[in-house]
């Protein structure tokens, strides 16, 4: 696509909008692949040209926009997403309506900067009111819907509300299986946290029951050096801990310090999406 990129460039100009929607997917293709940076650059071209071109409150400005915010949050500058989040979900509110799907997409976005910077009553509000609106028009089912559910549920986990957490973690996690299958990734991390609030509230053994099956399903999908893998194979570490299960918490450390010699602690996390 980068090809494509250069010759529409030099055939239609910088500033065509058929190259700036190529840049914007190119964007997106580099984000995709974990190429932050990379995307972040073009994305930053792409929207300070849109809003010469088109103008601040364009839809596709606005989609500018809300990409760069993404490839900020996942370089993890959290608070230059959330300012840049703010404005384009104040603009989407007015130009789209409160209960247009980009508009609550923006809201969604907010709410996991908010959630990372630690401003997690914030956070929650949002997220409830961005769940809300997503049942009454996607539905209780729709896969936007679930990551609000799942990522609202983090929320509720961060300050405290672990038994409120875990009914929506395993209420997301149902619907999930159903709706996604066993080993998609989503339904992984809906079982990744919902154990997570089993061992907050003490269910050591109905946790390790369901960290133990999330890292052969994370193994077999993602393999064994994915970070999510890791992540699991730490986080089942823990529950043998509790459990005082010595023997396989020494096979399962001695695996990890085989596939990850870097890995040092890590604490439990819930991961969003």
């Amino acid at each position: 696509m980068e090809d494509t990129l250069i010759q529409r460039r030099r055939m239609l100009g910088s500033d065509h909008p058929d190259t700036l929607h190529l840049a914007f997917s190119f964007a997106a293709d580099l984000r995709a692949l974990g190429e932050y940076d990379q995307a972040r650059h073009l994305d930053e071209d792409t929207l300070t040209r849109r809003r010469r071109v088109l103008g601040e409150d364009h839809v596709d400005t606005l989609h500018s926009a809300h990409s760069l915010a993404a490839d900020l949050r996942a370089l993890g500058e959290y608070d230059q997403a959330r300012h840049l989040d703010e404005d384009t979900l104040m603009r989407r509110r007015r130009v789209l309506g409160d209960d247009h799907v980009d508009t609550l997409r923006s809201a969604h976005s907010l709410a996991v900067d908010l959630r990372a910077l630690g401003e997690h009553k914030r956070a929650r509000d949002l997220h409830e009111d961005t769940l809300t609106r997503r049942r009454r028009i996607l539905g209780h089912d729709h896969p936007d819907t679930l990551v609000s559910a799942n990522n609202l549920a983090n929320n509720l986990s961060a300050l405290g509300q672990h038994e409120q957490a875990r009914e929506l973690h395993a209420d997301t996690l149902i619907q999930r299986r159903r709706v996604l299958g066993d080993d998609h990734p989503s339904t992984l991390r809906s079982a990744h946290n919902l154990a997570a609030d089993l061992h907050e509230i003490g269910r050591y053994a109905q946790a390790c029951q369901l960290d133990e099956d999330t890292l052969a399903r994370s193994r077999r999908v993602f393999g064994d050096d994915h970070p999510f893998t890791r992540l699991s194979a730490m986080n089942l570490t823990e529950d043998l801990r509790a459990l005082g299960e010595h023997d396989r918490l020494s096979e399962l450390e001695q695996w990890i310090q085989a596939r990850h010699p870097q890995t040092g602690p890590i604490a439990r996390s819930d991961p969003d999406g």
